[in-house]
């Protein structure tokens, strides 16, 4: 149904002057466009919730040199396992770029989190995810080498937001300040640990079992108590044997349920020797399912 037309009477002019009325509206519309761009410049992004880029339970240690304009942080493994070859993960959910630099960065991907923020890892030696790829957190986007501008294999890994370099924070927590050297500041990985990097297997332990940082009995960071246990995969390691014969070479990563001060008990290895089923280096959950190497 059609409404009747309204004649809507005209604004008067001032003699030989424009009309007021529209001149203020358009006015008005431009400051309140001017506002709108000016509040959402102003606007920054929350950064993700950004893990480190190695797999779980993994302990590396990190430097920075003069040379790093961007606040990067080049990680080198310190638990005893392979730097080169060890998996790289994704820091946070994104979008995958694969890039290479043969005189600079070598291989490399940048993964776009959206908001204004990527991230980027260095002298890749084999990519892992296709170009243009979406990959969540804790998934593996490619391995550790030393492509391009690089003496040895490590992670070069970069946070950044609209183009320019962040500090790298990791879990929330700033790795501020930088040491200028290898070995005097290290961070262990829980990305992947709750998935991404591999499930849950469920095993029986007959005693309270102390573990430790790496796939020995140097660093012991807490305890795992008796009972049932869940554990993420097995590295080989240090012998454990007892007075009857009974031994075991593998190692379980798990999370502890008593930490030692000053210490990490996620990722932790405890010894398979205390599982209540199986034999000498055997390393099975509790449907008999073999775990899977780290």
């Amino acid at each position: 149904m059609r409404h009747p037309r309204t004649t809507r009477p005209t604004a008067r002019k001032a003699p030989g002057g424009p009309a007021r009325v529209p001149a203020l509206t358009a006015l008005l519309a431009l400051l309140a466009g001017l506002l709108t761009v000016l509040g959402t410049a102003g606007t920054a992004h929350a950064a993700p919730l950004f893990k480190a880029p190695f797999a779980c339970g993994q302990k590396w240690t990190y430097s920075h040199h003069s040379a790093e304009v961007r606040q990067a942080l080049d990680f080198v493994r310190s638990d005893g396992g392979a730097t080169a070859g060890a998996p790289v993960l994704a820091s946070a959910s994104g979008t995958a770029y694969r890039y290479s630099q043969p005189t600079g960065a070598g291989n490399y991907i940048v993964i776009d989190h959206g908001g204004g923020w990527k991230t980027y890892y260095f002298h890749l030696n084999a990519y892992s995810v296709a170009h243009g790829a979406a990959v969540s957190q804790g998934q593996q986007i490619g391995t550790t080498g030393s492509t391009g501008n690089s003496s040895g294999a490590h992670i070069h890994y970069e946070q950044l937001y609209n183009g320019v370099g962040q500090t790298i924070v990791i879990n929330g927590v700033s790795l501020a300040p930088y040491p200028g050297s290898y070995g005097s500041k290290h961070l262990t990985s829980d990305n992947g640990c709750s998935g991404g990097g591999g499930g849950k297997y469920w095993v029986d332990t007959f005693a309270n079992a102390t573990g430790y940082a790496a796939a020995n009995t140097n660093d012991p960071q807490g305890v795992l108590n008796a009972g049932t246990n869940y554990v993420y995969c097995k590295v080989w390691g240090q012998e454990i044997r007892d007075a009857s014969g009974n031994y075991n070479h593998w190692w379980l990563r798990t999370d502890l349920d008593t930490v030692y001060a000053g210490k990490n008990g996620y990722g932790a290895y405890v010894s398979a020797y205390y599982l209540s089923r199986w034999g000498n280096d055997e390393a099975r959950d509790n449907n008999g399912t073999v775990i899977p190497n780290c």
